[in-house]
């Protein structure tokens, strides 16, 4: 069979624009801003020493004996900050370069989110799901000039420039760091808004999905609007580090997808502009049949 990276490739150059893409933590991975269970780990910590457990090598393990259970995000997030204001106050630490993280290149676009701005910016992608918080993507795509419609939260649905006229359209499902309405816990990644639900439904449906860097274990609303939605018009492409995780096999059988081995997020989307710039060069040198397109 042809290597699903290079069926990927072809699919993207062929069919312009009609491939989303749903991005997760793994993609700003790069950038060193830390994963859902690296915050988890760090919180548990934060949570030890504040009872004044030294360091433990095992952090994970002192939860479990500690509460008698494995150490939970969305939990721990219930217990350390009750409310989205605090929640918001939390993680900024985690989000925000500080100077010296610019300086030595820290929490700033990596390769795969200039890689991602440049295939919007040439218009291969024009819509982007993310659960990220972060604000790095805007960063690289402000870096090539394009201004991105960024839909955070349900008013931010309320007179946006419609879905079909965007250059490139940013749905952030968990919000944004700066905005005290995230979704960060178990219950409120349960459920989405019905204009929301309304949106991810439109998109499922309309385009080809191409998933980075996002497991799905947490994410019940945003699994549940992948898998109602009625088309199979364009593939889903999954590109994963070793084996994706059960919910994700699930959701890539039922979709009729295919599985990319990738060795990092930055590996992935360059090599997948890499391609793309072949073809097109490719274009121009060929035959007059191509020259008619």
């Amino acid at each position: 069979m042809i290597d699903p990276n290079t069926a990927l490739a072809f699919s993207l150059f062929e069919n312009k624009g009609v491939y989303a893409l749903l991005l997760g933590s793994g993609v700003s991975r790069a950038a060193e801003i830390p994963t859902g269970w690296e915050i988890t780990l760090d919180l548990t910590r934060r949570l030890g020493l504040l009872e004044g457990v030294t360091e433990q090598a095992d952090w994970a393990a002192w939860h479990q004996g500690r509460f008698g259970k494995p150490p939970s995000y969305s939990q721990l997030l219930d217990m350390l900050a009750t409310t989205p204001a605090e929640r918001q106050a939390l993680l900024h630490s985690y989000i925000v370069p500080t100077t010296e993280d610019v300086e030595e290149g820290r929490r700033t676009p990596t390769k795969a989110h200039l890689a991602i701005a440049r295939l919007i910016r040439d218009g291969f992608i024009r819509v982007i799901i993310t659960t990220n918080f972060d604000r790095l993507l805007e960063a690289a795509l402000q870096a090539v000039n394009v201004a991105p419609i960024v839909i955070r939260s349900q008013d931010d649905l309320l007179g946006a420039t419609p879905l079909a006229h965007a250059q490139c359209y940013i749905v952030k499902v968990h919000g944004d760091y700066l905005d005290t309405r995230l979704r960060n816990t178990e219950g409120e990644l349960a459920s989405y808004s019905q204009p929301q639900d309304q949106l991810l439904d439109r998109i499922f449906d309309e385009y080809g999905l191409i998933v980075c860097g996002w497991s799905s274990d947490w994410d019940t609303a945003l699994r549940a609007a992948i898998t109602r939605a009625p088309s199979r018009r364009y593939p889903l492409f999954w590109a994963s580090r070793g084996e994706p995780s059960a919910s994700a096999q699930d959701l890539i059988a039922q979709r009729a997808g295919r599985i990319v081995p990738i060795e990092s997020a930055d590996g992935f989307f360059a090599g997948l502009q890499t391609k793309l710039a072949a073809q097109g060069m490719d274009l121009l040198r060929m035959s007059p049949y191509a020259r008619t397109r």
